[in-house]
């Protein structure tokens, strides 16, 4: 028995297919999901949403959103998505470099718009690196 997975995100259907195991990165930690999982509601953090059919992993980019398990059916609302191996491994290592340094510009200061902003994207430019190095 499999789960069906679908990714969706606003402009895009990033994932729809039947998965072995789903670990979610929901905003208390990893999730993993299995068949026969008890219905779930969840919200997810940015980071790398991994997909297990038979041996072979996938791994998703996400933004935050939310999970919702059914009946062996896993829907997955995000804000923006990609598949690890659609990202260009050296583009994501470069732009995570760019995040570090602007993150690291604000380091000690107080909350501003400017330094959530590079927070937000310090954390954008991790999952999508993180991304291809699963895929």
């Amino acid at each position: 028995m499999t789960l069906t997975l679908r990714v969706l995100a606003p402009d895009q259907s990033v994932f729809d297919g039947s998965a072995d195991e789903v670990i979610l990165p929901s905003t208390t930690g990893q999730l993993g999901i299995l068949t026969g999982h008890v219905s779930l509601l969840t919200a997810l953090d940015t980071g790398v949403l991994r997909v297990r059919e038979g041996n072979a992993w996938t791994a998703i980019a996400v933004l935050g959103g939310f999970a919702e398990v059914e009946a062996d059916e896993v829907t997955v609302l995000v804000n923006g998505g990609e598949l690890g191996k659609s990202i260009d491994a050296s583009t994501a290592s470069a732009e995570l470099d760019r995040a570090q340094q602007a993150a690291a510009a604000f380091e000690g200061q107080p909350a501003s718009t400017e330094k959530v902003k590079a927070q937000q994207e310090l954390a954008r430019a991790r999952a999508r690196q993180q991304a291809t190095l699963a895929s």
